[in-house]
């Protein structure tokens, strides 16, 4: 019988529009857990050794900042998302209809 590995999102964010639908999703749930996790998420899938470089941050603070129980900076989350080539935008809500 074959053993079911384990999902991980990184090992499908090979895209630049790929990244930013993911990035784009995690902050429309507006949960700071799951945006730190994504964020995470495609750190490494981009290599967080060489976006610890280009953000000039420990490569062990990115591990904690991004993860489930870290709490990125604003400043943090920025030059990170400028290490992987995106920037955020702001939108208004979608209302929806009754």
């Amino acid at each position: 019988m074959a053993k079911a590995s384990k999902f991980d999102a990184a090992d499908y964010l090979k895209s630049p529009q790929a990244i930013a639908d993911y990035l784009s999703e995690a902050f429309e749930t507006g949960d700071e857990t799951f945006i730190a996790e994504a964020l995470g998420t495609v750190a490494r899938a981009k290599g967080m050794t060489g976006i610890a470089s280009e953000t000039g941050l420990s490569r062990e603070g990115l591990y904690r900042s991004l993860s489930s129980d870290g709490h990125p900076e604003l400043a943090t989350a920025m030059k990170v998302l400028d290490a992987f080539d995106m920037q955020l935008v702001v939108k208004p809500k979608e209302k929806s209809v009754a």
